[in-house]
């Protein structure tokens, strides 16, 4: 099990698909690059990396909409 290295809010137009954002994010650096994985974060803690531990959630106040 890893431990949580950082927390990242995502705003909703980040979200890809059906609610979920990509780990790796653009935003680390190489070295620390994994297998890219995706994280739901439809609830309300948001949802942890199982490789990194990085958690990634929805910043306050931002909604997802619904698909129609």
């Amino acid at each position: 099990m890893s431990e949580t290295k950082s927390i990242v809010e995502v705003l909703a137009k980040d979200v890809q698909g059906p609610g979920v954002v990509a780990c790796p994010n653009p935003k680390m650096p190489l070295w620390s690059n994994h297998p890219r994985v995706f994280i739901d974060v439809t609830h309300d803690e948001g949802g942890k990396c199982p490789y990194c531990g990085t958690v990634y959630r929805l910043k306050d106040g931002e909604h997802l909409h619904a698909a129609h």
